[in-house]
């Protein structure tokens, strides 16, 4: 009977060793390497087949007990095979040792070990276009953490994925073991990152109804030429081929191509591991467009008649799933607005194939009854919750929709305090109840800048600013900025709280003075002390209204008068008309002014779609010289060009206002600073305040002096503006930030606000000064202009030539700015 187990036992070692060699081949830097697994067979002894006792040798850094935690078999145990080997394979996979042995020694059940040594540091050597801390934020192994080749040949792959993401697929990271005393190692990744692979060619197969340019168009994804060293986009990358796909989805089915779909998106590598051929395989189908449209509700008060007003697609159209889209989102944000939180709108359509028609019907539902159980907000280490849960569309105990989720991540952002947002929910204590979890990372949010540029307004300029966004995290913005150009002395303290009071108010306040010297076109300089108080808040996401109260102490002066130019006839270019020596001397302006905004644009910077309303005035005379009332409304619409152009840059803007002001008292102060300007920014083409009336004769000794030129702008009571603008991309502008516009600018000003008139040859004598320029005649402008988002900050020309004007109108054609903040 001894024999016969002998020779089992014998048996079992070796399939424990084979299935142990099978199973526990690691792969050690690439490479497959046999670990040494010994177990040798069980001595007989009198004790029977029970474990009395464990021995572990060879262990240093690693408790005994620990070890034996690992394992399977224990003590009191019979000397069973399989948790031999189970206790084998558990003690491999803890990854703290590099070779294990389990042998029999009567009744006691040996473990001899060999510890994987300790890392000591890791080394990175070769690597250019990307930094040590950022491939060390993606590898596994660690400083003074247990060496694992396991772990190692993962984090070579890690580091090769990563210079995949870089366009480097014949980037090759060999890591390298250096051995030290006490049982440590240096990890060192020798990497060769090779040359970019760029996209070398772009096919498309299987177009009929667009060409292949077009359809490059779509994709971000780019051939590779050499203008496009500032952009990434003819760098060849899986996830953006990917991303391209979609696009191209999204597309098509923006022009009516419902059955499209995307057969195949493939790169190639080429034989030389140098570049990309990339293949789109498209199945287009046919071109649909829409037929019958209807509006289907179950929701209880919500009728179809409600409804349709809000369809805003007409029959006949090219279908747009695009379209379809938002105005499915539109209409249930309406609902959902309106009193019905938990309606949903889905659209349903039926395709007539040999028609070429698709009919569309928008479903209205009542959707599930879900209310908000608690909000968690993590991540913020220096935000106040408050701040971040004011922020929120919801509380608990509100109603949940998709969209409060969508509008919660959006607000966040919309905040500027964190790096990433992102909202989950989880299922709260019922089914009717959400946990949602609001998830932030902190960026700063201080800012130091100091910036330099040029202006045809104010000349060379440099500029400093202390700003902070998220005061001590309370949301309050505060900042000290300075300026100062040729033309042009500025310094500004501000601070404003997004949350006055905890309620839904703005409220701000600014210090500022402002020195403007406008005498290469003017003969006179404007100086400017003040305080502003500024408080605003929202009806809701599209209608708002601010406050604004200003004290202002100004100063028009530092000219000559006539004495000075009968000694020195050369001064006579800085000797003003009797009417800017009317606003000679300090002043003092209180002024109180509101406005209302309905806004509806896609974005507030660069819109795209949508419109804008403003309406606002101003009323001076609580105290203060000044006393007048001045209203003003200004309007702006957005038209996307998409569906003519397929590009997302194309679009049409159109901007318009008019303003007029008059005085109420006769004791007020009517000073010329306070009138409304026409030119520059608001009619390029023409000089700053540059339309409208002016004067300028001057009579010295008798003799009547004719301005030549240098006739002082008056500005007036009335103005209208216009303007039609097309923004557009252009060749390399994706790659370089350039894009370009085209526009027409239209608008006059009149209404001369003097406190005399001097207009009587007869009785003014010499104070006598004619007055041109003060008609409504439209004025119009057209020109093309570029801004380029350069390396040295944003570049902005504007090219413009009159297209009607006035005689004496001052001309500009040609306005140019650049700055850099660093």
């Amino acid at each position: 009977m001894s024999g016969s187990r002998s020779r089992g036992s014998r048996s079992s070692n070796k399939r424990l060793v084979l299935l142990a060699s099978a199973c526990l081949l690691p792969v050690v830097l690439g490479t497959a390497q046999a670990r040494s697994v010994r177990h040798q067979a069980p001595a007989s002894a009198p004790g029977g087949n029970i474990i009395q006792a464990i021995s572990v040798k060879g262990n240093t850094r690693i408790e005994t007990s620990t070890v034996l935690s690992y394992m399977v078999a224990q003590p009191g145990d019979t000397f069973n095979q399989d948790d031999l080997d189970r206790s084998l394979k558990t003690l491999y996979a803890t990854g703290l040792f590099k070779d294990v042995t389990l042998h029999r020694d009567g009744n006691t059940l040996l473990v001899d070990l060999v510890e994987n040594p300790i890392v000591n540091r890791i080394v990175f050597e070769g690597n250019h276009a990307l930094k040590d801390e950022d491939l060390r934020k993606e590898i596994s192994l660690r400083p003074r953490a247990v060496f694992s080749s396991q772990t190692t040949a993962a984090d070579r792959q890690k580091i090769l994925n990563q210079y995949a993401g870089k366009a480097r697929f014949g980037a090759t990271v060999t890591p390298q073991i250096v051995k030290l005393s006490h049982n440590r190692v240096d990890v060192v990744f020798n990497i060769n990152e090779a040359q970019q692979t760029l996209i070398k060619k772009i096919v498309f197969v299987g177009n009929h109804a667009f060409s292949e340019a077009r359809l490059s168009q779509v994709i971000s994804s780019k051939e590779t030429i050499w203008y496009r060293f500032f952009s990434s986009s003819d760098e060849y990358n899986p996830e953006r081929v990917k991303y391209d796909a979609e696009l191209l989805r999204r597309f098509y089915l923006h022009n009516g191509f419902v059955d499209f779909h995307m057969v195949d998106a493939t790169g190639e590598l080429a034989p030389d591991h140098k570049s990309f051929y990339i293949t789109f395989t498209v199945h287009e189908g046919d071109r649909y467009r829409l037929g019958k449209m209807d509006v289907r509700s179950s929701v209880r008060h919500v009728t179809p008649e409600m409804l349709r007003p809000h369809v805003e697609l007409f029959p006949h159209q090219i279908y747009d799933g695009t379209a379809i889209q938002n105005n499915t989102k539109n209409m249930q944000e309406w609902l959902q607005a309106s009193g019905h939180p938990f309606a949903m709108v889905r659209s349903e359509i039926a395709r007539n194939p040999e028609k070429h028609i698709v009919d569309l019907l928008f479903d209205v539902t009542e959707g599930p009854h879900v209310y908000v159980e608690r909000i968690d907000i993590n991540g913020n280490t220096i935000t106040h919750d408050d701040v971040i849960r004011r922020n929120l569309p919801m509380a608990e105990g509100d109603p949940y929709t998709p969209f409060d989720r969508k509008y919660s991540k959006l607000g966040l952002q919309d905040l500027g305090y964190f790096s990433s947002v992102s909202v989950d929910q989880t299922q709260g204590s019922a089914p009717d109840r959400v946990n949602v979890s609001a998830n932030v990372v902190e960026k700063p949010t201080g800012e130091f800048s100091l910036g330099g540029g040029y202006s045809t307004d104010v000349g060379i300029l440099g500029n400093a600013s202390i700003k902070q966004h998220n005061l001590l995290g309370t949301g309050v913005d505060a900042g000290i900025s300075g300026t100062v150009a040729y033309y042009e002395k500025q310094a500004d303290i501000s601070i404003t709280d997004p949350y006055f009071l905890n309620r839904n108010l703005v409220a701000g306040a600014d210090f500022y003075f402002i020195q403007n010297n406008y005498q290469t076109y003017q003969s006179y300089k404007e100086s400017q002390y003040g305080m502003s108080l500024r408080l605003g808040y929202a009806y809701n996401r599209y209608l708002s209204q601010s406050w604004n109260y200003t004290l202002v102490d100004r100063q028009v002066g530092n000219f000559y008068d006539a004495s000075a130019v009968a000694q020195d006839p050369s001064l006579i270019r800085w000797v003003p008309s009797i009417y800017v020596q009317q606003s000679a001397g300090w002043s003092l302006l209180s002024q109180l002014s509101t406005s209302v905004t309905y806004d509806r644009r896609d974005r507030r910077s660069n819109p795209h779609s949508g419109y804008m309303f403003k309406v606002g005035g101003d009323f001076a005379g609580i105290g203060g010289n000044s006393k007048y009332a001045r209203v003003k409304a200004d309007g702006a619409y957005y038209l996307p060009l998409d569906d003519l152009t397929g590009n997302h840059d194309w679009t049409f803007q159109f901007k318009g206002g008019v303003g007029y002001m008059g005085d109420w008292s006769s004791n007020g102060n009517r000073n010329i600073i306070d009138n409304f300007y026409l030119g520059g920014e608001n009619l390029r083409g023409f000089l700053q305040g540059g339309v409208g009336p002016r004067s300028g004769h001057l009579k010295i000794n008798g003799v009547y002096i004719p301005a030549q030129g240098q006739e002082d702008l008056l500005g007036g009571r009335f103005m209208y503006t216009a303007s039609a603008q097309l923004n557009f991309p252009l060749p390399m502008g994706d790659d370089l930030g350039i894009s370009g516009r085209g526009f027409i600018d239209a608008g006059s000003l009149a209404g001369l606000r003097v406190k005399h008139l001097y207009t009587n040859r007869m009785n003014d004598g010499d104070n006598y000064t004619p007055i041109t320029g003060d008609n409504l005649i439209p004025r119009v402008s057209g020109g093309l202009g570029v801004s380029w988002k350069s390396p040295f900050g944003l570049v902005n020309i504007d090219g413009a030539v009159p297209i009607r004007k006035e005689h004496g109108d001052r001309l500009y054609p040609l306005r140019f700015g650049f700055g850099q903040q660093f």
